[in-house]
């Protein structure tokens, strides 16, 4: 399984990037894709997922992008994009998409762990300047 997330780069403070990720050989309609970040010297974090089926499994938003991160899915590209908008400086991380052997997001106690994720992507470094 090869993941490849695209679309970082530097951008001001209350602006906008759309990320994208990307599969070949493996359907990412099949399963749910998460987007998670990391940013220097913090741990990895969860930032949003999307289920096969988003009428039974509603998407998952950490709660430091919720209002301003959308994620979405084109089973056609097999690419799952991350819609950013409103970036803060606090949002510079490597993104990373990655996806669980899973229909729905592994959510548990409104907490999605990096743990639960089978395959990773390598990341894109998305850079928000104050």
């Amino acid at each position: 399984v090869q993941l490849q997330a695209s679309g970082g780069g530097l951008v001001q403070a209350g602006g906008s990037l759309r990320l994208s990720c990307a599969s070949s050989g493996f359907t990412l309609g099949g399963y749910a894709t998460a987007w998670f970040r990391q940013a220097p010297g913090k741990g990895r974090e969860a930032v949003a997922c999307i289920g096969r089926s988003i009428s039974s499994s509603p998407a998952y938003y950490g709660d430091s992008v919720k209002g301003r991160f959308t994620i979405s899915r084109d089973n056609v590209k097999n690419t799952v994009y991350l819609q950013m908008n409103s970036l803060k400086p606090e949002d510079t991380a490597t993104y990373f998409c990655a996806v669980p052997e899973t229909a729905a997001c592994p959510v548990v106690r409104g907490v999605m762990p990096h743990e639960a994720m089978d395959y990773w992507g390598k990341g894109t470094l998305v850079t928000v300047s104050s």
